[in-house]
């Protein structure tokens, strides 16, 4: 359980498409030698470049190229990229044949028009323009540069900071707290203490009531302001309060963390970047155009206030 103060505005919208975004920068990246033929043997001669819209297989006409499987390949799992290419190709033909197979015959079911099909197809189709204009905001921008200039602001003009390593009993009440403090300096076990009363089952169950190390922004402010003037193998001799209750804090041990080099945090940053220009692009997006949001009653709200929920959004609809 960490007692931290900061929001996650937005954190959901940017982390799904950080994600999309980084998984397609990936597969982009590997895309060519993870489907390109495997390189000849040292003694035979050089082979010319396949023409990616080679045909290497026909259902009912229809036509599988060399490029759908290099797309193919492009979205293995990194592990399965390592497998042998005879081994790879011939799966991934099988495996086309197969997805075109049952195009074919859901087409001539007529699935492509049934009402939810049709809306999964629109839904696929505009999630993946979604994705592809953001892309092309965002992907662009992810440079070395970007990702150095990041480090240089964010983490190079920083000083190293503290870490405190602690523990802690949560209780409800002050006499509480109170009284778990006295039971310490009676030479009780802080340990078993957090096992039987504390409220913060997370941490009690588990290792005693042990935090691990944390930050000063870590956590709120008046659990960090007591922990952080503690010294070592101290706990607090008064209850601390905060919104979660009463703290007996036990610090076991602190330190000062050092700056971390670059590479070491290259792929965060590189993730805080995506999330960052996403929301740009987001914003861009919106301010180009108009919105207007109504309420229960049918009627535009003002901008900058959200419409009443009326009724369960996300219940299904009477059949």
């Amino acid at each position: 359980m960490r007692f931290s103060s900061s929001g996650t505005f937005f954190a959901a919208t940017a982390l799904f498409a950080s994600t999309l975004l980084s998984s397609a920068s990936v597969h982009a990246a590997h895309a060519a030698d993870a489907a390109a033929p495997a390189a000849p043997a040292a003694s035979a001669p050089a082979q010319p470049p396949m023409d990616p819209n080679s045909v290497i297989a026909t259902v009912n006409g229809e036509k599988i190229t060399l490029d759908d499987i290099r797309k193919s390949a492009a979205n293995m799992p990194p592990q399965l990229r390592q497998m042998p290419q005879n081994m790879i190709f011939p799966m991934l033909v099988n495996q086309a044949v197969d997805q075109k197979a049952i195009q074919i015959a859901a087409r001539k079911d007529g699935l492509q028009n049934d009402p939810e099909v049709k809306t999964a197809m629109e839904t696929a189709a505009n999630t993946a323009l979604q994705n592809a204009w953001l892309s092309k905001q965002v992907v662009p921008q992810l440079t070395d540069a970007a990702i150095h200039d990041f480090y240089v602001k964010n983490y190079a003009s920083k000083t190293p900071e503290k870490e405190v390593h602690a523990r802690h009993i949560l209780v409800k009440t002050e006499a509480e707290a109170q009284d778990i403090i006295k039971k310490l300096k009676g030479g009780a076990n802080f340990g078993t203490l957090a096992e039987s009363l504390s409220t913060d089952k997370g941490s009690a169950k588990n290792n005693g009531g042990d935090l691990g190390w944390f930050k000063k922004g870590d956590m709120v402010p008046a659990f960090s302001d007591a922990a952080f003037t503690m010294k070592p193998g101290t706990y607090s001799q008064t209850p601390v309060k905060s919104q979660f209750g009463y703290h007996v804090i036990q610090v076991l041990a602190d330190r000062t963390v050092p700056v971390p080099k670059e590479d070491e945090v290259k792929d965060k940053i590189r993730q805080q970047l995506i999330q960052q220009d996403v929301r740009g692009a987001v914003d861009k997006a919106t301010s180009a155009v108009k919105i207007v949001r109504f309420g229960p009653d049918g009627k535009p709200v003002p901008d900058g206030a959200q419409p009443a929920i009326a009724g369960n959004p996300t219940a299904s609809p009477a059949k």
